[in-house]
């Protein structure tokens, strides 16, 4: 599977991979929460390299997710572009100060306070990318489904998820399955072809993706409905685990990083820290 382009459940042992999947969930989202509340630098540049140790911890190599990590990035570079294209000095307004770099053209006018800013946005996002990947690769979706549905989550809400998260690979292998016969019939989607050309070849993709998707999801509907799933309140778990002392280091970990966001708003005066003043 390395270096392909699914994104599934990826077996190994680590401290990570033996985590409960609840306790996963929660420290994801406080992780999540604390990124979302702070633009200070320094505590985001933290976040990114305790986030890329973690992905080291848990003995997932990289070329096993790049595909992935890599089309992330381009659009976040994109956005990248689009923020500086719509408000190339949001920065300046940001931070109360202006220092120009050099003027392109008009109002477009590059200045050290609007590349900080994006700069700050890179970071928010490389910082929650690493988590997020292992969030999935390292999540038994069984289990995952089980442990939430043990902390109150209605178990046919935790079914929800669990399918959803084995359909994922399931989505990218019939994508990739049909963008080969796509070529075999000669539809090129090569650098041979201009960016344009090679974005509308891939869109022949997309319907029978979709038609694909469609009845597979009448199929395990019909399938859940004739064992009579959802008649009871509850139901029994093959996969389970339960909280251990790691589970909860790690999610009092995470709510330390929410406290310290919280915190570093109070002392920025705001949202952003601003080395400019």
């Amino acid at each position: 599977m390395a270096g392909n382009f699914l994104l599934e459940y990826i077996e190994k042992d680590s401290v990570v991979h033996r985590m409960n999947g609840a306790a996963k969930l929660i420290s994801f989202l406080l992780w999540t929460t604390a990124i979302m509340l702070t633009y200070d630098t320094r505590f985001l540049i933290f976040l990114t390299v305790f986030g890329f140790f973690l992905f080291k911890v848990s003995k997932i190599r990289f070329k096993e997710v790049k595909i992935v990590f890599y089309l992330i990035s381009v659009f976040l570079l994109l956005n990248l572009m689009m923020i500086f294209l719509f408000s190339p000095l949001e920065g300046t307004k940001i931070y109360g100060t202006q220092h120009d770099i050099f003027r392109i053209a008009g109002r477009y006018v590059l200045t050290w306070e609007q590349l900080f800013y994006e700069f700050n946005i890179f970071v928010k996002y490389i910082s929650v990318i690493p988590v997020a990947l292992l969030f999935i690769v390292t999540t038994h979706p069984s289990e995952f489904a089980s442990s939430v549905n043990r902390i109150g989550v209605p178990y046919k809400f935790s079914y929800a998820v669990s399918i959803a998260l084995r359909y994922i690979p399931t989505v990218q292998e019939d994508f990739m399955t049909i963008n080969k016969a796509q070529q075999a019939k000669g539809v090129d989607v090569s650098k041979k072809v201009g960016f344009i050309k090679r974005i509308k070849n891939v869109s022949y993709t997309l319907m029978p993706l979709i038609f694909s998707s469609i009845e597979k999801i009448d199929v395990i509907s019909n399938a859940m409905l004739l064992r009579g799933f959802g008649k009871k309140n509850k139901r029994t778990w093959y996969c389970e685990k339960k909280m251990k002392s790691r589970d909860i280091f790690g999610i009092l970990l995470t709510l330390v990083f929410v406290i310290i966001s919280a915190l570093l708003i109070k002392i920025n005066n705001g949202r952003f820290y601003n080395p400019f003043r």
